[in-house]
């Protein structure tokens, strides 16, 4: 046995066998006169009979043997193991869960909130008093007198559009991945009104508009007004909107027209009515701001586009994310998009709107089978 052997590995992953050595010639000899005498290959009497050589030779061809059979089981377990891989990638989901990244979105909204909480406690110690400095002249105000109750209006349209949302957001199968995208937009588009805010301090749009007394030095005090800010949400109706100075853009433009944008787009088409009514809340609510001049027209235009195009933004990296185009140049030159690239590296599919409830519910058969099992334990 002097064939020395390899172990190749071809295309299909398997295992082939290929001895490398010729086949060696007949080994021949001279006889006296000579003649070439051939040695013929011993026969298998030869090989089977009860001297010592015989059975050295016996013993290599049952290591041959041996050595093959392992080689076809390990030729064996590499298919199956390349038809174990091909059905898992085929098994795929196109729509991942992956609630880590639902939570690590949700982080970086409420990190949003809170530094949006900082910054208006810091530009409130800046805003100028009402009495050295009038509010700006607004076309808006000209024209229309202030309403009082208009500004409550507004924020019963919007925690009424935040809450629809929210139902609709527990009702919907994929919640995971359209979690992390609503908190994604909440928390840009309040980190863009903290650099608004800071670098122009708008004087109060109106005279009506009773500011908190500053505090200067005082940073307990301002630690206090953070955290009832962040927890009343800097609503009126939870006595948290105390303090003046954020208003270029509106956050409550930003509460209105996002959940509205998120109503829209995860809602089924037969439900047309629901999305109009949904649409002319937020409009309404919109108004109210202007009628309660509780906001300059221009922080309210500014929000209102800010958030559509954000938004709209957003959507059109997806839509060519996930339809495995070649991304435009222009969409991709933005500071989120190594996040975006994170949140929705693994989605594949445009996520259907499909709805179902948000903890499973055991079937018939299985009370049927917990009354089995509860008899026989009896």
């Amino acid at each position: 046995m002097a064939a020395s052997e390899l172990i190749q590995e071809d295309d299909k992953n398997c295992i082939e066998v290929i001895s490398t050595d010729p086949p060696s010639p007949p080994q021949s000899t001279k006889v006296p006169n000579h003649t070439p005498h051939i040695s013929r290959a011993p026969h298998s009497e030869d090989v089977l009979d009860g001297n010592g050589k015989g059975k050295g030779r016996r013993r290599k061809i049952t290591e041959v043997l041996k050595e093959n059979q392992l080689i076809n089981s390990l030729c064996n377990k590499i298919q199956q193991r390349c038809d174990y891989d091909k059905i898992t990638k085929e098994s795929d989901d196109p729509l991942p869960k992956e609630w880590w990244k639902t939570g690590v979105s949700f982080i970086y909204a409420f990190f949003a909130l809170v530094f949006n909480a900082v910054i208006i406690v810091i530009i409130h110690e800046r805003v100028p008093d009402k009495s050295v400095i009038p509010p700006l002249p607004d076309k808006f105000f000209d024209y229309i007198d202030r309403v009082p109750w208009a500004f409550k209006a507004t924020e019963a349209c919007g925690l009424t559009l935040c809450g629809l949302w929210f139902v609709q957001w527990l009702a919907l199968k994929h919640r995971a991945i359209v979690a992390r995208r609503c908190f994604f937009m909440i928390a840009t588009l309040y980190l863009y009104r903290c650099i608004t805010m800071y670098i122009t301090t708008l004087p109060v749009p109106g005279k009506h508009l009773e500011c908190a007394p500053k505090l200067y030095d005082n940073v307990t005090e301002k630690m206090w007004r953070i955290l009832r800010m962040v927890s009343g949400g800097g609503l009126n109706v939870t006595g948290s909107h105390i303090l003046c100075g954020d208003y270029l853009y509106s956050g409550h433009t930003i509460m209105l027209r996002l959940s509205y944008l998120f109503i829209k787009e995860y809602c089924p088409p037969r439900f047309w009515w629901y999305r109009w009514f949904c649409f002319f809340l937020s409009i309404f609510g919109l108004i109210c701001i202007l009628l309660g001049h509780e906001h300059y027209s221009i922080d309210v235009v500014v929000a209102y586009f800010v958030v559509n195009w954000t938004f709209r933004w957003y959507y059109a990296m997806l839509e060519s994310h996930v339809h495995n185009q070649e991304p435009n140049k222009y969409l991709t030159r933005t500071w989120w998009n190594r996040i975006f690239k994170f949140l929705e590296g693994n989605v594949k599919a445009t996520v259907p709107v499909e709805f179902g409830w948000p903890v499973p519910i055991p079937t018939t058969s299985c009370r049927r089978r917990y009354s089995i099992v509860d008899r026989y334990d009896s």
